[in-house]
């Protein structure tokens, strides 16, 4: 399950981001994709022309939102596989090598389909630290976050392809790190030097919310771009959080639960077997609430005292 080298390690720390074209196979892929043709229908209108929105309008606030429409969160009301790629093994052992800790936790994962012709989906240059912490990113790169784009179709400029800016190049364009760039001309110094991620599908982005990036158009008729977004934290960071996976006790959680590891259950906040939240009454209990689930594990972990 190791789909990365120590150099894509040491790029992701140094640049802030770090792409590989070939992270999942088409195998894996491909019954992802059929779940989003099923969730996100290609509407009629998906094949328009690119629209382009005026950011001087009255309403481009608001039309702005529309970027953000399709967009799900765990768990999916899809297959198996599309419940369960965020929580591949590979994917926590390219958290755990970039983040340079033993445990860590899966606090995001959500869908995104973005069509040609759906709304303008230019975006200027920020970072995502805002609606992942009330503070600002960590200068330890243990106690940052990893965020990861999975790319289930091909991008390339012509849908949508990300743009980003190196750390380095941040302070080449801007004379200073910067988390934000405020201005028109700072906005413009930043683009001279973006670089794009086109990526085959299968191919995932890392980076932090410490990173600058923006979103881009798509402009091919009848385009569309399939892609996850799956964080990652080192276990114990509660300066971190966006989504609450409680909050969705209402969703289909078996199709998760039943079917994952217990390193698996432990990304999403289960104990892990041995702790000491184990008791013979909460082992009982979360057998009851979840009956599919093989516990064996736990039980033969627990303390001899049970």
């Amino acid at each position: 399950m190791i789909r990365f080298t120590d150099e894509h390690v040491a790029q992701w720390r140094e640049d802030g981001f770090c792409v590989i074209d070939d992270f999942f196979s088409s195998e894996e892929i491909t019954p992802l994709v059929a779940d989003f043709e099923s969730l996100y229908p290609a509407q009629p209108e998906d094949a328009r022309e690119p629209v382009y929105m005026d950011p001087e309008a009255d309403d481009y606030a608001v039309a702005r939102r529309s970027q953000f429409r399709n967009i799900h969160s765990l768990p999916y009301d899809g297959g198996i596989e599309l419940n369960m790629i965020s929580l591949h093994p590979a994917l926590i052992r390219f958290a755990q090598a970039l983040l340079g800790v033993d445990d860590v936790l899966c606090y995001q994962s959500h869908t995104w389909a973005k069509f040609t012709g759906q709304t303008d989906y230019e975006q200027d240059f920020h970072c995502d630290f805002h609606n992942h912490t009330l503070t600002v990113p960590s200068d330890d790169h243990a106690s940052r976050t990893v965020d990861f784009i999975l790319y289930l179709t091909d991008v390339t400029e012509q849908n949508g392809a990300l743009r980003y800016v190196t750390k380095q190049d941040v302070v080449k364009a801007l004379g200073r790190s910067a988390l934000a760039a405020y201005t028109d001309e700072e906005q413009e110094r930043l683009r001279r030097y973006e670089k794009k991620v086109e990526v085959p599908a299968g191919g995932i982005l890392a980076h932090g919310i410490d990173t600058m990036h923006r979103g881009a158009n798509l402009l091919e008729p009848g385009g569309r771009r399939f892609t996850m977004t799956v964080g990652y934290k080192a276990a114990g960071n509660d300066n971190i959080q966006y989504h609450v996976w409680q909050t969705g006790a209402d969703k289909d959680w078996g199709k998760i639960i039943n079917q994952a590891s217990p390193e698996q259950l432990t990304v999403l906040g289960f104990p892990p077997p041995g702790d000491k939240f184990w008791s013979l009454r909460t082992l009982k209990l979360t057998q009851r609430r979840w009956p599919e689930l093989d516990m064996s594990t736990y039980f033969s972990a627990a303390s001899t005292e049970l």
